[in-house]
């Protein structure tokens, strides 16, 4: 019997965890037609994988009293907020299925997609991700936004990132144990996912509505990884900021011979302070552009040098780790 772990991780979500666990009971009973195939889920071994990633609330004891009432349930506690990308990590790290599904503990992921997944799964794909047909009761800006950094990574990016896809997936293990060997500290799953490579497969779902509490993701951390994401995949920054400075320079030195011919052949009044003042201005602005960018991945260097884990681990199943 093949092993499917499901891995959720959680940051105050003590409201939601008791009803995941719920849905999550129930889909394990149910059958599904998918592509005229009839899928019995009770034909699978199940693990739910909790994560806590250093919840402030009370969903680390919500998940150890799931525990003791269903032996599926695994918990994995962090030792502090580690964020969403190592609490996966972490997640891969210790699922023991033949495959493992990420979902979100919000409910927004629905669980009727899966036995599709699954069933592309036992055809051979290794990674058969979910593609939103839409993104659920969200803000506008916050849509146009997400759709535009997608499109913009695409065209910066080394590699193929897949527009409108998140961390709703199924993964085969080989691909987990590609992903695991990836320790980078600063992570962007959603281009690893992409950079292990394997056969892929695109499941189309819509995004359900957060039933309880808000999304821990504002526009800040939403900002934050956006600049993970390109920093992590891509050296196109540095080299807009070197075209930038061409075209600016070549700008300036031609204005510089412009300047030069009219004062030698029709004379110059001196004037010209505000000219000066927005070139001033200008260039000042593009070099601290210019040395932000560069900043950034000396940051990500300095990072990365320490060598320190993605994550640390409290307990696992309340065992304490040493």
């Amino acid at each position: 019997m093949k092993k499917i772990s499901f891995i959720i991780p959680c940051y105050n979500e003590e409201e939601n965890v008791v009803r995941l666990h719920s849905a999550l009971d129930r889909f394990t009973q149910e059958t599904f037609e998918v592509n005229d195939v009839r899928m019995d889920m009770k034909n699978f071994e199940w693990e739910f994988l909790f994560v806590n990633d250093g919840s402030k609330d009370d969903t680390l004891r919500a998940l150890r009293n799931l525990r003791r009432e269903d032996a599926r349930v695994s918990v994995l506690n962090l030792s502090r907020n580690f964020g969403k990308e190592s609490a996966m990590l972490a997640g891969l790290d210790y699922a023991s299925g033949d495959a493992a599904v990420i979902i979100d503990a919000d409910l927004q992921h629905p669980l009727e997609v899966v036995p599709e997944m699954i069933y592309w799964w036992e055809r051979g794909y290794d990674d058969v991700y979910g593609q939103r047909r839409s993104r659920g009761k969200e803000s506008r800006i916050r849509k146009v936004l997400s759709l535009s950094f997608y499109r913009m990574l695409g065209k910066m990016s080394d590699i193929d990132i897949l527009p409108n896809v998140g961390d709703f997936r199924l993964l085969d293990r080989r691909a987990i144990r590609a992903l695991t060997q990836l320790r980078e500290t600063q992570r962007y799953m959603k281009g690893l996912y992409c950079w292990v490579g394997f056969n892929k497969k695109a499941v189309e779902f819509d995004t359900a509505d957060r039933q309880v509490g808000e999304s821990n993701f504002r526009l800040t951390r939403l900002l934050n990884l956006a600049i993970e994401g390109i920093t992590s995949y891509t050296t196109s920054p540095l080299r807009i900021a070197t075209v930038s400075g061409l075209i600016v320079s070549l700008c300036a030195f031609i204005y510089l011979i412009y300047i030069l011919v009219k004062t030698l052949v029709w004379g110059e009044v001196v004037a010209g302070f505000p000219t000066l003042i927005c070139v001033i201005l200008f260039l000042g602005g593009m070099q601290l552009l210019a040395l932000g960018i560069i900043g950034e991945y000396i940051g990500r260097i300095f990072n990365e040098t320490k060598g320190r884990p993605p994550y640390l681990i409290e307990s696992f199943n309340e065992e304490n780790q040493n």
